[in-house]
């Protein structure tokens, strides 16, 4: 019994081993933005090989969690590592520090059979307006010892110091590219960092988002958030552009030209478009920029400025349901899939423009089949408010709203979607399923066309200990079988 209990147990682990040694192809240069604000994430392992599956072999993280880089040993996927913004100052006041992070995240998986890392970047969006200049001392400082340990180190040459620049860095005055300069407030930092990149061969790293010209605009013409534009157009000198994008990454071009650095490599940190939580956020305004996104880049035809293949990080892998929703209710639906690794949307990685949905994650496990509603025996709805905002100031809510996916409810049903969140969030806890005696758990899935009433997944923490659980317990079989057969 114990001997083909281990035989499972060894095939089980041979094929979580073996996921995505046979994945697509995706167009060079690709790869995709891994973030980790979920109450529930995917297993590093299981990620892993839902990238290779979909042929991605670039990631960028947020952070430098040890188990979720651990997970790339071994394979060709080059990665991103980040130095999130509440650290900056830390590094910036001392080389020391920067030091020991470098030995602890960076040289650690650098070793025959270890982690492809290739860039380290200092900051996400450290000069954004609404930080108000929280972080515009510290950040280039930070850069410069992250770099000077990285070089002491040994690795200079393979792993490069950059950070992630929010496309507001650089503006202007007309719709024109060629007017573009940076910002008046941060011009002769920017140069300094730009000199910095330049010296190390480092590149330029920035997020552009379409969809947010759309989202703060109310008179921003629609189509040109996307690349099939006929009628919205922006005549440059002797170029013309029928997209945002183009026109935001030239005008980025025009100030690096201006700085004196106008081959300076530039590398799109971010973009990617919502699926819900605003008007326009949906799956298939989604599809529709990807597609003509990719087939962009898989043409390498470029910007009139820049012209030839881009390296470009999609945004996002999944959704997040612990984002600040400051920006907007969409902040937690950029994934291309959803918080439990299925594909939102038909997205060919390829770039061809095909009809095809991408692999899902495979090997996740979810919580039992159950949900929190509203009791149907309800009859004093005055209770209801007052228990669907403490749901939704506990739970994720951003579905809720004309015109998002869960726009079609009644108050009943914005109370049970708010109630499950809040139960989903709390691993189905018996306790989380009252709110005064109005909520009960049912076994019939509620859900109402458009509107997902989801069942959370196992997180990646709880799948760790019951996988330490069960392999206890096949040690403790095998003993038995040595001991007493």
């Amino acid at each position: 019994m114990a001997r083909a209990m281990f035989t499972i147990w060894a095939l089980f682990l041979i094929q979580i081993l073996a996921q995505g040694a046979n994945g697509a192809e995706g167009i060079p240069g690709l790869g995709v933005n891994w973030g980790a604000l979920a109450s529930h994430s995917l297993d590093p392992s299981i990620v892993v090989a839902m990238l290779k599956d979909n042929g991605i072999k670039k990631v960028k993280l947020f952070d430098a969690d040890s188990w979720t880089v651990s997970a790339f040993s071994g394979t060709d996927i080059e990665v991103m590592v980040g130095i999130p913004n509440d650290q900056l100052s830390n590094f910036a006041g001392s080389y020391g520090d920067a030091e020991d992070w470098v030995q602890e995240n960076v040289t650690e998986h650098l070793h025959k059979g270890g982690v492809n890392i290739r860039y380290v970047v200092v900051g996400n969006e450290p000069f954004l307006e609404s930080y108000n200049g929280s972080y515009i001392k510290a950040t280039f400082p930070a850069m410069q010892n992250i770099q000077k340990a990285i070089d002491k180190a040994g690795v200079g040459d393979k792993v490069k110091v950059t950070t992630a620049m929010n496309a507001d860095v650089y503006e202007s005055a007309t719709n024109q590219p060629s007017e573009g300069d940076f910002r008046s407030g941060i011009h002769d930092l920017m140069k300094q960092i730009v000199h910095f990149l330049h010296e190390k061969n480092s590149p330029f790293l920035v997020n552009i988002y379409p969809f947010l010209s759309l989202y703060q605009n109310e008179g921003f013409p629609q189509e040109f958030a996307f690349f099939d534009s006929q009628s919205s157009t922006i005549s440059d000198k002797n170029a013309q552009y029928s997209n945002m994008f183009d026109a935001n990454l030239d005008t980025l071009v025009w100030a690096l030209k201006k700085a004196g650095y106008p081959d300076l490599r530039i590398v799109v940190g971010e973009v990617g478009w919502p699926t819900d939580g605003d008007k326009n956020a949906n799956p298939n305004n989604a599809k529709k920029f990807y597609q003509g996104f990719l087939k962009k880049m898989a043409s390498k035809k470029g910007t009139p400025m820049r012209p030839g293949p881009m390296d470009v990080y999609l945004f996002s892998l999944f959704d997040e349901n612990l984002k600040s929703i400051a920006p907007g209710n969409f902040e937690r639906h950029w994934g291309i899939f959803g918080y439990d690794g299925k594909p939102k949307f038909p997205i060919d990685f390829s770039g061809q423009g095909q009809e095809k949905w991408p692999v899902a994650a495979k090997g996740v496990r979810y919580q039992e089949h159950k949900w929190c509603v509203l009791n149907r025996d309800v009859k004093n709805f005055s209770l209801v408010p007052d228990a669907l905002s403490y749901a939704c100031a506990g739970a994720d809510c951003t579905s809720l709203g004309m015109g998002y996916s869960c726009g079609n409810l009644d108050v009943a049903g914005n109370a049970s979607y708010a109630f499950n969140q809040y139960y989903q969030t709390r691993d189905q806890s018996v306790e989380a399923c009252d709110f005064n005696g109005i909520a009960n758990i049912v076994t019939e899935d509620p859900s109402k066309g458009s509107c997902v009433f989801p069942i959370e997944i196992e997180s990646s923490g709880e799948m760790l200990r019951a996988m330490h659980i069960l392999g206890s317990i096949l040690i403790g079989l095998s003993l038995f079988h040595v001991t007493f057969m």
